[in-house]
């Protein structure tokens, strides 16, 4: 997941989340015909960093004729180096290939790749997601070069009429991230005391409180995306507990491990400072619902600082306290009577 460089807005939609993440939303699968449920295809987006090329060889020899005194006298010193080791051609390292927002190269072809047997669009959808430079959205890549990136990773089995339904998947999964993230930020963009706001009716009625508080300050601020990494060898703290509790109490925690973690980076406006906040994300797959469809849960979160770790707080806090305080209840009868 995360390979967009990218832009049109295609509205965001939600992804079922594991049971012990908030929910925000609806669930939504992805479209049908989908092969990313397969284990071998998920792998498939796992990032492997293509081996640089060999640096070119040193020239040997001077090109300065020191043996003829005329030649070698109309030179006030020669360009070359004589002393120790002649020095290798300077070669372009492989991280200055790779865009720093996203750890990609900066242009994937859209060529046909060499014994490709079937035709791919070189069509690129625009995400939903704001950039943090300010001009327009993040692009997804094309199908084609979906395909390049794959065969330049060492993917050389890829299955070339799967990677239209691969891309697909690749933007839903990104949508439904950012619709998480966004909703977040709705929620503790603008300060705790805020947030506490929103969380302390509980879940069911964030969005009643939101859109009540948004109505009175005149709108929502849109956050931007600034850069991404994706890390799916890297397991984050809380997928590793989340492993560790399914050897102990099976019935209630055992799944997978995440197939992906990505981390984003997300510009917030504090007190009219832009502010850098790191989102991680962990890809789950789940087992297809009854129609075959596959399932995907994301277990979108920041990551953890002493406010993040307030914000969480609050949010599960806030919505066990007001299921547990019979608030819910109340609130039920108050509606029934008015």
């Amino acid at each position: 997941m995360g390979w967009f460089w990218a832009d049109a807005t295609p509205a965001a939609s939600a992804v079922s989340k594991p049971p012990n993440h908030p929910q925000s939303g609806s669930d939504a699968a992805p479209p049908p015909g989908c092969p990313m449920h397969n284990k071998k295809t998920v792998d498939t987006f796992a990032s492997a960093a293509p081996t640089p090329a060999p640096a070119a060889a040193p020239t040997s020899g001077c090109p300065v004729p020191h043996s003829n005194p005329s030649a070698s006298a109309a030179l006030s010193s020669c360009p070359v180096s004589h002393g120790g080791a002649p020095e290798a051609a300077t070669e372009q390292s492989l991280l200055s290939k790779l865009n720093p927002l996203n750890y990609m190269f900066h242009s994937i072809s859209q060529e046909r790749a060499p014994d490709q047997t079937h035709e791919l669009p070189t069509s690129r959808d625009e995400s939903s997601i704001p950039k943090g430079s300010g001009d327009g959205n993040w692009e997804y890549p094309s199908p084609q070069q979906m395909y390049n990136a794959l065969l330049r990773k060492g993917y050389t089995d890829t299955d070339v009429t799967a990677v239209e339904s691969m891309v697909a998947v690749h933007n839903f999964l990104n949508e439904g991230a950012w619709a998480e993230i966004v909703d977040w930020e709705r929620r503790f963009g603008k300060g705790l005391w805020r947030g506490w706001e929103v969380s302390r009716r509980g879940e069911e009625n964030s969005d009643i409180e939101l859109r009540r508080l948004e109505a009175q300050e005149g709108g929502r601020e849109q956050p931007t995306l600034i850069r991404f990494q994706g890390r799916p060898k890297e397991m984050t703290p809380k997928a590793a507990i989340v492993q560790m509790l399914a050897r102990v109490y099976p019935s209630k925690f055992e799944t997978e491990p995440p197939f992906d973690r990505h981390d984003w980076y997300v510009s917030r406006n504090v007190n009219g400072q832009n502010k850098e906040i790191r989102y991680v994300i962990d890809f789950y797959s789940g087992p297809p619902d009854p129609t075959g469809e596959p399932v995907f849960y994301l277990d979108v979160r920041p990551a953890v600082t002493p406010t993040a770790a307030v914000e969480r707080l609050m949010r599960w806090g806030g919505d066990v306290w007001w299921k547990a305080s019979g608030s819910d209840v109340r609130e039920e009868k108050k509606n029934a009577w008015s």
